[in-house]
């Protein structure tokens, strides 16, 4: 499997952001007030972010499907229980395959 680069997994949505914190000098408190919202929400963004940020470019991750789900929970769109469901059936359909 040809390994990307951790960018390439981020959404227009995530380099936007990205971009606007690094104009921004890392100041939270500017971003908070440049999207409108609260200090926690943005704290909350950037901590995803970061968290995606690791996942893709997590050696360790060699399915490209998981990276994927990992992403998705990362960005808080699904919960523990149900990332740990969605990869217990992929290893499972995996170990089937082998």
């Amino acid at each position: 499997m040809e390994r990307r680069n951790w960018v390439d997994g981020l959404s227009d949505e995530d380099l936007a952001f990205l971009k606007r914190f690094i104009l921004s000098s890392g100041s939270l408190k500017e971003l908070a007030r440049i999207y409108d919202i609260s200090y926690p929400t943005v704290r909350l963004r950037l901590d995803r972010l970061i968290e995606k940020v690791k996942i893709l470019d997590d050696e360790d991750i060699r399915s490209d499907f998981e990276r994927l789900v990992r992403s998705i929970y990362a960005e808080g769109k699904i919960d523990s229980g149900v990332l740990n469901t969605i990869l217990a059936a992929h290893r499972k359909e995996m170990e089937g395959e082998g």
